[in-house]
Formats: structure tokens, C-alpha cells, sequence
């Protein structure tokens, strides 16, 4: 009979450690889910969750985003994202509009959607005009824009590619020796697609104990507590926490027509910088699809922090698992979910927006020393 959480919680604090132990959840999702179900506050005190870098929102290129904000106001086309894409600001004057939703506000044609099929339907009813889909996002919502171009779009229908790989981030920063963590939670919706087998390098190649996890607090607890045993009993394997829709090799069909559509190439990731590897682009083939081609990319290197976090934002490092959300300079004072600064703070996978969420409302350098956390 499965266990439940209480069971595992039990088996988590009969573990004993001599130090602190830190386990980082790579993905936004596992975070909300942590968060919500309170779970930090059940383990015991020497065990720390240090939130990744699990938020396409978070690390989409701020130059992939202004140019998008570009394409709306000076191409006159309709230019469709997922929702959370709308309110992430650019590194522009206050005159100018710093994000699609204030670029909508100033006229522009920009629709949010929840499905790449959306961006389907409305090329359809409008083939008088040119759709732009900012597809921004990791290998999860990147498959489904792939599979839309395999099964063939509407001449009018453009791709303005923004995919990101999960796996790469983490292995840039295990390789740079700066990783502040013992032990990883990899994304059970990413090894759904792409296969438990990504997350091997972790245990091969760094000596981590590793887990795949779904997003209850049952798998995410058993995912803990395997990652724990195996720090406690000397051992170091991958262990899927999340078998019923983790099989070996992924999905097959996913994973063809991504490779059928894109490659792979080296990207960048906002207030991290270039990582090998780690991007999709589109294939020769489908370059009459690519928004890039089709349009100018408009990269004025005069803009002063281009491509960078807003001044004072720490989402990098909160990002990188450096820092916890609250103690971002800006977080719950100049950022806020109704005023974001950073982009941490706009989506629902963005570790400072789940933090506020879940009621952490103060920066820890809003309090006095004796007070702080």
C-alpha cells in the first residue's frame, strides 16, 4: 500500500544528520506545490529547500521580450503569449512601454493564450494578417509549439522562439563548483517528455543524490526523503518518485518532433548569460515559420541594460538557488506581484511570486537583525 504524507514525513525525521542538509527542486511547479502545501515548515530543521531555476518566465531573454514588445507596435501584427509573458518588464524609460501588457495599452494587437492551438485558431481567422506566437518556455510547452509546426500552420502563422532546456542550467551550475545544494528534485513533468534519463549526469558525473518528482506532496515528499536516505546511507542513484507517468526513453512522439522541427543550440538566460546547449531553434525547413527571419530582431545595443535583470533585482540569483526569494533587495518593498519589478515576482512559477503567495510579505532586510529568518 502506497504511503501517505504523514507516513513519509515520519521516515523523513527519523533520518539523523549532524549538518545542515540542502536539496534543491529544480522546477516552479514543485515550488507552488511546496509552498502551498507548507511543506518546509513539516521537515525538520537541518533540511533546507532551495527553490532552481525551474521558470521559463524567469530567464526568457529580455531582448527576446522587447522584441516581441517591438513586433506588436511597429509591425502591426497580432502578436500572441502565454499569459504570464504579458507583465515581464523590459529594461526601457518609463516613457516607453515596458512590458506587452503596456504595449497592449498603447494599441497593440497582443492576445494571451493558454494553448499553441490558440495561436492556430486565430492565424486562421485572420490570414490577412501576420500572427506572431512568442513561445517562450521549457521543454513541456516547447514540444506542443513543435508538434503544432510538424502537423503544418497557415503562411500568415510565425514562430518567435524562445525554448529553454531544463537540464543544462543545472549542469552549468554543478560545473561552475558553485552549487549550494547536496541534493536535487528534477521535474517529473519535463522527465515525462524528455525521459528520466537527463537527470543521470547528476549521479554520474557530480556524485548527487537525485530524484524525480510529481506534484503532490506525496511524491515531492518521497522524492525528499529517497534524496535524504541516500545522503544518510552513503548510496547515490536516480530514483523516479513519480513512476506512474515517468517511463524510460519519455515520450517518443514528443521527442521525434521536436527533433523533427528543432535543434539544439546554445542560449541565452536572462541575468545568467549564455549556456551551451541549452535552446531550441528551428530547423532550416521551417524557416518560413520563424519570426526571426520575418521580421528585424531590433537589438539596439544602445539600450542600457539590455538583456539584464532591472536595476536592483536579484532574480538571478534567487534563480540560481543563491538566495532565498525574501532576501532580493527589492522583494515586498519596490517589487510586488501588483507592481513587479523583476520577473521572478510576475509568474505563478517564479519563486518570489510563490513566496508572496504564500505569505511571506517582508523582505528579510525589512527586519531588524535580532528578527530575521
Amino acid at each position: 500500500m502506497p504511503l501517505s504524507a504523514q507516513q513519509w514525513l515520519q521516515h523523513i525525521h527519523a533520518l539523523k544528520f549532524d549538518r545542515r542538509i540542502k536539496i534543491m527542486n529544480v522546477c516552479g511547479g514543485h515550488e507552488r506545490a511546496i509552498t502551498m502545501a507548507g511543506l518546509r515548515g513539516t521537515l525538520p530543521a537541518n533540511v533546507e529547500l532551495i527553490p532552481g531555476p525551474g521558470c521559463p518566465v524567469c530567464i526568457c531573454p529580455e531582448e527576446d521580450i522587447y522584441h516581441a514588445i517591438q513586433l506588436a507596435l511597429q509591425e502591426g501584427v497580432i502578436l500572441v503569449a502565454f499569459g504570464d509573458m504579458l507583465r515581464v518588464p523590459v529594461n526601457v524609460p518609463r516613457s516607453e512601454a515596458r512590458s506587452l501588457e503596456q504595449a497592449k495599452a498603447q494599441g497593440a494587437d497582443i492576445r494571451p493564450i493558454a494553448s499553441p492551438l490558440d495561436a492556430l485558431h486565430i492565424a486562421q481567422q485572420h490570414p490577412e494578417r501576420d500572427v506572431v506566437f512568442f513561445a517562450a518556455g521549457f521543454e513541456t510547452t516547447t514540444a506542443p509549439v513543435a508538434a503544432l509546426l510538424a502537423q503544418g500552420v497557415p503562411s500568415n502563422l510565425y514562430i518567435l522562439l524562445s525554448g529553454r532546456l531544463t537540464w543544462p542550467a543545472v549542469a552549468m551550475l554543478l560545473e561552475s563548483g558553485q552549487a549550494n545544494f547536496d541534493a536535487l528534485i528534477a521535474p517529473g513533468h519535463v522527465a515525462t517528455v524528455m525521459g528520466p534519463e537527463e537527470w543521470q549526469f547528476v549521479v554520474e558525473q557530480h556524485k548527487l543524490p537525485a530524484a524525480i518528482a510529481g506534484f503532490t506532496p506525496v511524491s515531492l515528499l518521497a522524492a525528499m526523503y529517497s534524496t535524504l536516505r541516500q545522503l544518510h546511507d552513503g548510496q547515490r542513484f536516480l530514483d523516479n518518485c513519480y513512476p506512474e507517468v515517468v517511463k524510460p526513453g519519455g515520450n517518443t512522439a514528443a521527442r521525434h518532433q521536436l527533433a523533427q522541427v528543432m535543434q539544439v543550440a546554445d542560449a541565452n538566460w536572462r541575468g545568467i548569460g549564455m549556456i551551451p546547449g541549452s535552446g531550441f531553434v528551428l530547423h532550416e525547413a521551417y524557416a518560413a515559420h520563424d519570426a526571426r527571419r520575418r521580421y528585424p530582431a531590433y537589438n539596439e545595443v544602445a539600450r542600457k541594460r539590455a538583456g539584464e535583470m532591472p536595476p536592483g533585482c536579484d532574480c538571478a540569483s534567487v534563480v540560481l538557488g543563491k538566495i532565498y526569494p525574501n532576501e532580493c533587495r527589492l522583494y515586498g518593498a519596490a517589487c510586488t506581484p501588483r507592481s513587479p519589478i523583476g520577473p521572478c515576482m510576475v509568474s505563478d512559477e517564479g519563486a518570489c511570486r510563490i513566496w508572496w503567495s504564500g505569505g511571506v510579505r517582508e523582505s528579510v532586510h525589512a527586519k531588524s537583525p535580532a528578527t530575521r529568518v
